[in-house]
């Protein structure tokens, strides 16, 4: 059943629960939301990682409205300084200016840390080429054993880049999948806890999301249990061709999302590292 509540009731359960980091983004439009739920936690700030994410439309607009994306954010969430601020994708011939605003605003201290979300091996090597004062920590990109990228995932590791997962859970996809059913019954965990526990032994920040209470205690079970490398190289092969095949057309299509390119292929890099 699907349950339909609000960012600030979900934030509110999920600091309860002892949640401290939370992903938000301009795309998601429920900062506000998300910021009363922080004031009414009286958790103090510095206990709190925060995560926001510039927009496609945005980052086409330029380095002013970046940096006026990044304002409103600091507004909606009533804070003064971001934790990690990234670039949500990598707009084509736009993401390096965009990038370089917030190195400004890292410096000016209202974003503690830089990050990107969703960039290829080329799009991260162009930006560097570029010459940026301040390098990215954390790249946001889909990891589960479902889309598995490992070369992408060791490249940005050897590069010091830290690997953030978003569908962690697969939106709940995968629940029922054979190899995730014989490793929870094995262990007596949930599948969400199989998948959880396969990311974190990758090395990479494991973001779960729910908007049930229960669900958000039994995501964070995760770390009472260790996956043996057997089974973690049987978790790997569930990464088809066709799953592959899917990520390229996804990434070619929303890196001009929303833009006035949205539908075309103008300026898209056309062969990236896929896996």
């Amino acid at each position: 059943d699907k349950v339909e509540r609000t960012a600030k009731e979900c934030v509110a359960d999920a600091l309860s629960l002892g949640y401290r980091f939370l992903d938000c983004a301009e795309f998601y439009g429920n900062e506000s939301e998300v910021g009363k739920a922080i004031a009414e936690s009286g958790i103090p700030r510095e206990e709190l990682y925060l995560e926001s994410k510039v927009w496609t439309t945005t980052i086409e607009k330029g380095p002013d409205a970046v940096k006026a994306q990044l304002e409103q954010t600091l507004s909606d969430l009533g804070i003064d300084y971001i934790d990690l601020y990234c670039i949500h994708w990598p707009v084509p011939g736009k993401h390096v200016e965009a990038y370089k605003a917030l190195c400004e605003l890292h410096e000016a201290g209202k974003i503690k840390t830089l990050g990107l979300s969703n960039y290829a091996v080329e799009d991260y090597d162009e930006m560097i080429e570029a010459g940026v004062n301040v390098l990215p920590s954390i790249n946001q990109i889909e990891i589960n054993p479902f889309l598995y990228r490992k070369n992408t995932i060791d490249y940005f590791q050897q590069k010091g880049v830290v690997m953030q997962s978003y569908r962690s859970l697969r939106d709940g996809k995968a629940f029922e999948d054979p190899t995730l059913m014989k490793l929870a019954k094995k262990y007596g965990k949930s599948t969400a806890q199989i998948l959880g526990r396969w990311c974190i032994q990758k090395g990479c920040v494991y973001i779960p999301k729910s908007v049930k209470k229960e669900r958000m205690e039994e995501n964070a079970l995760v770390f009472d249990f260790e996956l043996s490398d057997e089974e973690m190289k049987e978790l790997d092969t569930l990464t088809t061709p066709d799953a592959i095949e899917k990520f390229k057309g996804l990434y070619r299509k929303c890196v001009n999302r929303d833009t006035s390119k949205d539908g075309t292929l103008d300026g898209v890099k056309m062969d990236i590292t896929l896996d």
